[in-house]
């Protein structure tokens, strides 16, 4: 490896994180102990319910020591859970396949608030990036 380290990012569902595919070849290959990086992650994911996608990223040091960053679940994965869809429409904008309230959009917002990179950016914001995610969705927000 590199004198400089590395860079992971996962998508690893909480609670299921194993030195299996995709976990142990991503890390392996920058010469992490895989099993080290899962149960320290399925310990901190031991809260969230089973199979949320949790994005992750690993920052790998020269040493081969590591650390990471858990991010809140994606925009579009939140709103299908909210709107009970199990998938997008083909059609966005045209065509919906399923519908949220305004207060869906707000408690949303609040999740993705306490991410790192939302951390200085106003609720008002990040809700109008959720209303754009939910018209591409396919997914109808009603006041």
């Amino acid at each position: 490896m590199s004198a400089k380290g590395a860079l992971v990012k996962l998508v690893v569902g909480a609670g299921k994180a194993a030195p299996a595919p995709p976990v142990g070849p991503a890390l392996g290959s920058k010469g992490v102990k895989a099993i080290d990086f899962c149960k320290e992650f399925n310990a901190r994911t031991a809260h969230y319910q089973p199979d949320v996608p949790i994005p992750v990223l690993i920052k790998v040091k020269p040493d081969r020591s590591f650390t990471f960053e858990m991010k809140s679940p994606p925009t579009s994965w939140l709103l299908m859970q909210a709107a009970q869809v199990s998938k997008g429409t083909a059609n966005a904008g045209k065509e919906y396949v399923g519908e949220i309230s305004l207060k869906h959009v707000y408690e949303i917002a609040k999740i993705k608030k306490t991410d790192e990179r939302h951390k200085n950016v106003e609720l008002k914001a990040i809700v109008g990036s959720i209303l754009s995610t939910a018209k591409v969705v396919g997914i109808k927000v009603i006041p």
